[in-house]
């Protein structure tokens, strides 16, 4: 056994660049992957699990500690996969390194000379009792399934009943039952298909030439308030932009006497793009085709909200008198997909469904799901999770149509009618399951693709305006094709496990192990406000609990479930739930994590090592986890970012959002810790942080990755005292209120966004900007730093990986739909930070944020926009065009004068503007007020300046301003040069940048 006092690899090294790379690439793989088997979010990559969980096992060669069996038994183990590592204790600590980051690739985590080479080492680290390793908020399952991967026991637990349904299911039964798993799902999944054919088949009635539909394009519609057209909401009129199959939707207007007018659609194959129709919503706004009416986003919302969200359509016999639409069926024949337009036995089958659907509804009101859906936020820390509401779909039985509820619970009915065993029932379930999510009016048309995109291609419902409705028994590609990828996904897990885990439902407070039980205490648990679990994971269990019951852990219920799952435990900030009748608040989620903490504690061994997830973009949510870790006396050891996200997804496109997850490697602190003296914490703080700093560039971390991965060695210094105190007494807590000057007020973490600010400064500007604090000779204005700070932030950390494209249920999808009640307004160009890491950084070096508001930065709903230079002309020359712009720069220039720009309130006018007066000006009424003192003009705004004369092609402004700029000092062509290096290369300011500096005269 590993000795108490011995280090884990995990404690002293890890290879940071090698497990990035291959868990970033982890999102492009979907064949045998977990993440296929059920929709889970926020899932963490396996290889980055198995990685850390190997590295958190096995001891420190280095270490004086470590077992010399260990030592010997390693190398021989190494030498069967990558060579015999070398004779020193550092080789032998670098093979294992490279062993864990060759381990991390997705091909070698099934491969056996790597699974028999992980198992041997732990093995050997721990003897024959293998360890366990417990993970609290297990989730979708990566990190304990890596765990029975690498030959541990395995402990997880959820608050949720869906996740534990999915870890029950990978976890315990592919383990115990193996490979003839997946053969009899198949063969069970196969008849049901086939059953399940036959009963719904006048729903979808074959073509009468053999051929067989497998979706129905639907679109919500509203009645135009102008010329009472029934208008359907459709978001393209393109069916397919494939080359091969080119086709789009156009109609024709009928005008009956007295009657309003009416769309008439046929399929066309059109010959390029100004032949298909404009789309007839956009932005939540309708606009008629026939009278070219537009509709309100509220207005259009009124609607459908009186149609109880317009998912169905309301029929007169087989005639459709309103509600939604069939606009074209998509037909698979012999030859490929052709599209048609519906007909009288379409409209027939969508009448019986109506008419079963009712039938079903009178013997059993709850035969299909009428749970309500938590609405869309009232307030921007309420997440709740639809956006729907609004629309009128107020429970979830409104997400479906007639036709896909029967589906659904005809294929539920037949799994509970069957001869299966328990086991190979849960499976069936979460195979349906998995189908409700492609079978809903949520679900969308992918013109480029001809397939549908899921109902969660966000993390969140979102609105679906028009929608397809797919046939999912008749066709091989649905029910039968899901079923077939979690049958691979079953071979993957029984071909890389031996042994089951243990999965319960429980409460990360309150788990039912013994005291110091767990070798490793490893979990990725919630991140503050960001992805509502709970919520989302209804959808789910509405449909779980009236086909199977029995499978579900639903031993925890709270007030607030209503028969849904339970939320006033779960560990968030969601002031859309409450506890005992208050909303949740960050104190919530603060206090949750501590006792949550205090558990992990608790079950790990005093020879046991920890770990911890976190990837939240807000210092607000950084600092309540770190409080939460303090509370429960935890040391942090070691932090390592992995980079687990594509740097191109949407939410992280010219903004602040994480591309990597922070590992925090941390163990019990011993109860009679030390008190810390606030001087040598102060003291080694720059020195700590400056080392890791530079430790992270080296493998390719940047921007806001690095700022919070710098929280680790931090609090590596503050985490391992009881407490610390100043010379008085004085308790330094953990946050504070980062405008104060005292550190007792101040708080610890105010000055590790310090010391990170500082560090970035210097990197980019040079030691003098660093250390500027109001004014300090020498040194750049607060623009400049802010300009520069706000860019080193953005910087994107290294990727080899970020043009792959996710196919997978991530938040990374940029959907067309618009779920917000106004309509949404155009993006406005430019970078942006979330106000609170801007914030934090710019205070503690002399930046006041409110002072460079309107002229280079701009904040909205908690965002800071760093305004793009072409907005700045305006405010740097007023009206003028570019050649009045040059020339007032030539005549500054020629007259040795400061430039006169047109926001400064004391101006000398160019020759063909009339002067404005001086100190005392003339109102209206011909009173006298006082004018505001001159705003200075700055090394920034110049630069901004000569960017603005390079763009409009002003070749002898600029180069006359370049020559005054090299007369006057350093400073202009230093500032270029260092935003240069930090504007995003694709951006416009970028190649201003580099253009004006080509201009500069060479002496």
């Amino acid at each position: 056994m590993i000795p108490k006092e011995c280090k884990r690899l995990a404690e002293v090294d890890f290879p940071i660049r090698a497990v990035s790379r291959h868990s970033s690439k982890e999102k492009s793989i979907r064949s045998r992957h977990p993440s296929t088997f059920h929709l889970w979010w926020a899932r963490r990559p396996l290889a980055a699990c198995r990685s850390v969980l190997l590295a958190l096992l096995l001891p420190d060669p280095c270490d004086e500690n470590c077992p010399e069996t260990f030592r010997t038994e390693a190398r021989s183990i190494l030498s069967q996969v990558q060579g015999t590592p070398g004779s020193s204790a550092e080789d032998l600590r670098k093979a294992l390194l490279r062993f864990i980051g060759d381990f991390a690739e997705w091909n070698n985590s099934e491969k056996t000379v790597y699974l028999n080479a992980a198992r041997s080492l732990v093995r050997v680290a721990y003897g024959d009792e293998r360890p366990l390793v417990v993970d609290p908020f297990s989730g979708g399952g990566s990190i304990p399934l890596e765990a029975l991967r690498v030959g541990c026991d395995a402990f997880a637990s959820d608050l949720n009943p869906v996740a534990c349904l999915v870890l029950r299911a990978m976890l315990e039964d592919i383990p115990r039952h193996g490979v003839e798993l997946a053969d009899k799902l198949t063969t069970l999944a196969t008849t049901l298909q086939r059953k399940a054919a036959v009963e719904l088949s006048r729903l979808f009635p074959a073509e009468v030439d053999g051929g067989q539909p497998i979706a129905y394009l639907w679109a919500r519609s509203v009645v135009c308030d102008t010329c009472g057209c029934d208008l359907p909401l459709v978001r393209s009129f393109w069916l397919s932009t494939k080359k091969t199959n080119s086709r789009a939707l156009r109609f024709s207007v009928e005008e009956g006497k007295g009657c309003p007018p009416k769309l008439v659609f046929n399929v066309f194959e059109p010959k390029n793009e100004s032949e298909v129709e404009a789309p007839t919503i956009s932005d939540g706004k309708a606009t008629c085709p026939v009278c070219k009416n537009s509709m309100s986003a509220k207005r259009v919302k009124v609607q459908l909200t009186q149609q109880s969200g317009g998912t169905d359509a309301v029929l007169d016999g087989n005639r459709r008198v309103g509600g939604a639409n069939i606009l074209v069926v998509v037909v698979r024949t012999a030859v490929g997909v052709r599209y048609r337009v519906p007909n009288d036995d379409d409209w027939g089958a969508v009448k019986f469904a109506h008419e079963e659907t009712q039938r079903l509804l009178s013997a059993n009101p709850d035969v299909f799901p009428n749970e309500p859906i938590n609405p869309i936020r009232p307030s921007p820390n309420a997440r709740g999770v639809s956006g729907a509401t609004r629309i009128g779909i107020t429970d979830f039985g409104k997400l479906f149509t007639f036709r896909q509820k029967l589906t659904l619970t005809t294929i539920g009915r037949l799994i509970q009618e069957g001869e299966a065993e328990a086991t190979e029932k849960r499976m069936l379930l979460l195979a349906v399951s998995k189908l409700s999510e492609r079978v809903s009016s949520f679900v969308t048309w992918i013109n480029s693709t001809q397939a549908p995109r899921g109902t969660f291609s966000r993390q969140a419902l979102t609105i679906a305006w028009d929608f397809v409705e797919l046939v999912a028994v008749n066709a091989e590609e649905e029910f039968l094709e899901l079923v077939e990828a979690m049958c691979k996904v079953i071979k993957h897990i029984a071909g890389s496990t031996t042994h089951p885990a243990v999965v319960v439902q429980a409460s990360a407070t309150a788990s039912p192990l013994p005291d110091e039980e767990a070798s490793v205490w490893f979990t990725d648990p919630p991140y503050y406000d960001s992805v509502p679990y709970a919520d989302l994971s209804d959808y789910f269990f509405v449909w779980q609990k009236r086909i199977l019951p029995s499978a579900l852990s639903t031993d925890i219920q709270d007030e607030t479930s209503f028969g849904l799952v339970p939320k006033a435990e779960e560990c968030t900030w969601d002031a859309a739930h409450k506890v005992n009748g208050i909303p949740k608040t960050p104190a919530f989620f603060e206090a949750k994590m501590g006792d949550a903490f205090a558990e992990g504690r608790r079950v790990l061994s005093n020879s046991g090592v920890g770990c911890v997830v976190f990837a939240h973009k807000t210092t607000e949510g950084w600092e309540a986890l770190l409080a939460g870790m303090m509370k429960a006396r935890w040391i942090v050891n070691a932090s390592w970012p992995i980079k687990t996200e594509r740097g191109a997804r949407l939410n992280a496109r010219n903004s602040a959002a994480l591309a990597t997850s922070v590992h925090l490697i941390c163990r019990p602190r011993a109860e009679n810790a030390p008190i810390g003296e606030w001087t040598e914490v102060f003291q080694e703080l720059p020195i700590r942080v400056g080392n890791w700093f530079e430790r992270l560039q080296t493998e390719g971390i940047r921007g806001a990755d690095l700022v919070f991965a710098c929280i680790g060695p931090a609090m590596e210094i503050y985490s391992r005292y009881t407490r610390v105190e100043d010379a008085e007494g004085r308790d330094i807590p953990l946050g504070g209120d980062p405008t104060a000057i005292e550190p007792y007020k101040r708080g610890f973490l105010a000055y590790v966004w310090e010391t990170v600010g500082r560090l970035a400064l210097e990197q980019v500007l040079g030691t003098a900007e660093a250390k500027a604090r109001n004014g300090t000779a020498g040194a750049l204005e607060e623009d400049s730093r802010l300009t520069a700070l706000f860019l080193w932030t953005l910087e994107a950390t290294e990727s080899e990986t970020d043009d792959i494209e996710s196919k997978g249920n991530d938040d990374d999808v940029d959907d067309e739909e618009d779920d917000e009640e106004k309509p949404k307004k155009k993006k406005k160009a430019g970078l942006s930070l979330i106000y609170d890491v801007a914030r934090r950084f710019a205070q503690p070096l002399g930046i006041h944020l409110d002072k460079w508001e309107g002229r280079i930065i701009e904040t909205d709903k908690g965002v800071v926009r760093l305004l793009p230079v072409g907005e700045r002309a305006t405010q740097l020359f007023g009206e003028s065009d570019a050649s009045a712009m040059a020339h007032r720069i030539e005549q500054d220039v020629k007259a040795s004068r400061n430039y006169t720009f047109a926001f400064m309130q004391d101006v000398a006018a160019p020759p063909e503007i009339k002067p404005r007066g001086r100190g005392k000006a003339k109102t209206a009424v011909g009173t006298v007020s006082e004018v505001p003192a001159p705003q200075m003009v700055t090394t920034l705004d110049r630069l901004h300046a000569a960017m603005l004369l390079q763009s409009s092609g002003q070749s002898n402004g600029l180069r006359a301003m370049l020559k005054e700029e090299q007369q006057r000092g350093p400073d202009f062509l230093r500032l270029a040069n260092s935003l240069s290096a930090l504007y995003p290369k694709e951006s416009e300011e970028k190649r201003l940048l580099d253009a004006m500096l080509l201009a500069v005269p060479r002496n």
